[in-house]
This record gives structure tokens, C-alpha cells and sequence, in this order.
């Protein structure tokens, strides 16, 4: 999910939400649908995160029910996915945060995946701690006072150190680098997935124990579990543009859609209402709070906020 650097980031969609499997590697298979000459189907991207898994939701439910498509998703991580619409194995990404060395190679230059608008939702990375404990100690909200709760926010996991808690390696972080570079005596440690992190904060939220994770919204758990922000140095326009030196906040991002060149030039009604899909974070966490806490498959979550969002939804319709 995010940010400008060239490593991949994320959580899990439904299905990884489930499993904490690892997403497939789509430059190594094709989607049996993808670039199937004039048949009325779509092959969408199912980024490793549950609220781009209820973007996805909702348009292959619109698709599928009022345009007449049949339509495939891939579970894919963020650079592969970039990959694979370039090659035209899948035909769209709902929801990018920010992947400029890719739109450099593939928008720009190859010309091989067109700009899709954007999705209408700004995300944000960030270091929260949960409310709780930020009620209770108001100046951990500072960075320059991390250390000062380093012993409190140990774990068998961080050895000596304070645990910064993280999903996956191959999420957008820029974690490490700040730990090193803002002299912070933590360490990052890997939950694995964003299943296994949420199962994590949510242990630790029942107990009322404190700790300090990389988190971001738009998220459904701040419904669950209220988190605040732990101040980082602001973000200033390049200030994460070398990846080892990197000491500023994350940027709040636009995100973005992205579509394989030929099928924003021919995929004719799927490829126009995949341009108008617009949506508000209210939305998309009504429809990931139903897939990953109330436990409603992605179809049924979709048919839900279609049925109570048509004046939304029908601007969208070509």
C-alpha cells in the first residue's frame, strides 16, 4: 500500500485475510480470461489488502450484474501486478499507492498501462500506538519520545529492544531505515501478512497492553480498535527519495487506477465504468469492515452497499 519507493508493500485480500497465504506471482501465469479477444470478460487485480479486495468487490459485482461480464480476479502483490497489466495477464488495478519507478517504465515510457483515474480515496502509512495508551502517556505521540517506552513495548520477538510491529516484507516501509536513522532503540519486527498483524493488535488491544505498529488508512480496524498517530519528522517532497536515508513521515497519497493500454482503449463498457469508479473511504470501509469482521463473502459485502448506493454507483454506468 503506498508510498514512493521502489519495494512492494501490503496487507491481504479476503482470501489472504483468511489464509495469510502469500500472493501469487502473476508474471508466472495468465489469468484465463485476460486478453480474451472479443469475449465479455475482465481480469482484475486483487491487490494483497482487504480494502483493495472490496474495491475490486464491488466492480466485479457491477460488471458482472449490470453490464453482462464474466470476471476473473488474481491475488497478486504490488510489483508483480504492475507487471502483469503491463503484459496484459490482468487488465486492471483498482488501487495503487504509489509505485513511480513502474509508471516511469510502463505509463511513460512502454506506454503499456494507461492511467485509470482516481479511486477517490487517499491513503496514509503511518506508526500508531492504540489510544489507550496514548491517553495515558500523551507525549508517545512524539517520535523523540519512542525511547523512552522502548522497555515497556518489548517482546520476546524484539529481544532487547522495543517492537515496531509490521505486516509483510513486501509491503511499501520504510520502517528500518527510520528506526536506524532516527537513532530509535527499536526493532522492526514482521507479523507476516496484514492478517496475522490485525490478529496481533487485536490480542494486544483485549489485554490493554501497549505497542507501537505501522498501520494505515483507510483500515476498518480503527472501528475496532482506536489507534493514534505517533508523530514522524513532516514529509517534505523528496525527502524519501533514497531509501537508506529516509528520516520523514509518510505522504498522504491519492490513490490511483491503473489499466492495461489496449483494454482502456477497447475493453468498451468494462473499461469505462472501471475509469468513473470513484468512491469515498466511508464507503470502502463499509464494505472491508463486512468481508474482514463480519465475516460476509466479498460478493455478498458487494450487493449489500450496491443495493443501498445506486445514486453512487450509477454515475459510474457508461
Amino acid at each position: 500500500m503506498r508510498l514512493r519507493t521502489t519495494s512492494a508493500m501490503a496487507g491481504v485480500s479476503a482470501l489472504l485475510l483468511l489464509t495469510g497465504c502469500g500472493a501469487a506471482d502473476m508474471t508466472k501465469q495468465a489469468s484465463p480470461f485476460a486478453n480474451a479477444q472479443g469475449s465479455k470478460t475482465v481480469t482484475l487485480s486483487v491487490q494483497s489488502w482487504v480494502g483493495a479486495q472490496a474495491n475490486v468487490a464491488v466492480a466485479q459485482y457491477l460488471l458482472e450484474h449490470e453490464l453482462g461480464y464474466r470476471v476473473d480476479t488474481v491475488q497478486v502483490d504490488e510489483v508483480p501486478a504492475w507487471d502483469a497489466l503491463s503484459q496484459g495477464r490482468v487488465d486492471a488495478i483498482m488501487e495503487d499507492w504509489g509505485h513511480p519507478e513502474q509508471e516511469q517504465r510502463y505509463v511513460k515510457d512502454k506506454k503499456t498501462i494507461a492511467r485509470g483515474g482516481e479511486l477517490g480515496v487517499t491513503g496514509h502509512i503511518g506508526w500508531f500506538v492504540p489510544t489507550y495508551f496514548a491517553k495515558k502517556h500523551p507525549d508517545v505521540t512524539n517520535w523523540k519520545n519512542l525511547n523512552k517506552y522502548a522497555d515497556e513495548l518489548r517482546t520476546p520477538e524484539s529481544g532487547g529492544k522495543g517492537q515496531l510491529l509490521d505486516g509483510s516484507p513486501s509491503y511499501v516501509t520504510n520502517d528500518k531505515a527510520l528506526v536506524k536513522n532516527l537513532n530509535l532503540d527499536y526493532q522492526v519486527v514482521f507479523a507476516g501478512s496484514e492478517a496475522a498483524q490485525i490478529t496481533q493488535m487485536r490480542q494486544f488491544a483485549k489485554e490493554k497492553k501497549p505497542f507501537l505498529t505501522y498501520w494505515y488508512a483507510p483500515q476498518w480496524l480503527f472501528k475496532k480498535v482506536p489507534m493514534t498517530e505517533v508523530k514522524l519528522p513532516p514529509y517534505k517532497e523528496g525527502c524519501d527519495a533514497d531509501p537508506d536515508k529516509v528520516a520523514c513521515a509518510y505522504p498522504h497519497t491519492p490513490l490511483q487506477k491503473y489499466l492495461n493500454s489496449d483494454f482502456a482503449r477497447s475493453g468498451g463498457e468494462a473499461a469505462a465504468l472501471l475509469k468513473n469508479f470513484k468512491w469515498t473511504t466511508e464507503d470502502q470501509n463499509q464494505v472491508a469492515l463486512m468481508i474482514a469482521d463480519q465475516k460476509l463473502t466479498p460478493e455478498e459485502a458487494a450487493k449489500k452497499w450496491v443495493d443501498s448506493h445506486e445514486s453512487t454507483w450509477r454515475a459510474w454506468l457508461p
